[in-house]
């Protein structure tokens, strides 16, 4: 006998990969800065939900629940390095050094370089919520939805990060000139 519940979850979930995976990953790149871990983080994103489809109370809403999902993986994978970092810099008593991300040119190379790091200085939710804002262009009331918040939180993040990244690049790109 063929479960019919099973196959339109397969071709739901398939859908909404397909249309939805590239983005999905790149916003984990810009949460964790790391290729590779951003496609796991997505693609075990897409597997719970495939494994929970039945209990999702709105299937319309199955992308804003894969987002949430990316967002928290990305969380836990950022926590993790964090208590590995920490237990490498002890064990050696060394900095970690992170890899720089793909060849570009050189001037591109530093800009990108410098977004980035401006944004990982910012605090979690700051970056969490320029990255959904400017990369994934949510709107407030999406953000909120996926991050939890109220809308003014969202706001009132979105401004802090934009004036903190400002500040951080201004100072950049005049060391760049």
């Amino acid at each position: 006998m063929v479960d019919h519940a099973a196959l339109d979850a397969d071709q739901a979930v398939e859908e909404l990969y397909a249309a939805h995976w590239r983005r999905l990953v790149r916003l984990s790149v810009l949460l964790v800065r790391d290729q590779g871990l951003a496609e796991e983080i997505v693609q075990d994103a897409f597997v719970a939900m495939h494994g929970r489809w039945s209990r999702l109370r709105d299937p319309d809403n199955a992308l804003a629940y894969v987002r949430q999902s990316v967002v928290n993986r990305s969380r836990s994978a950022l926590r993790h390095r964090g208590v590995v970092q920490r237990h490498a810099k002890r064990e050696a008593g060394l900095a970690l050094v992170t890899d720089p991300g793909p060849e570009e040119g050189v001037a591109a190379t530093h800009r990108r370089t410098a977004v980035l790091a401006a944004l990982q200085d910012l605090p979690r939710r700051q970056r969490e919520v320029i990255a959904l804002r400017y990369y994934l262009d949510l709107s407030e009331a999406e953000i909120a939805s996926t991050l939890g918040i109220s809308a003014g939180a969202v706001k009132s993040h979105a401004s802090r990060g934009a004036a903190a990244l400002r500040a951080r690049l201004s100072d950049h790109l005049e060391d760049l000139r």
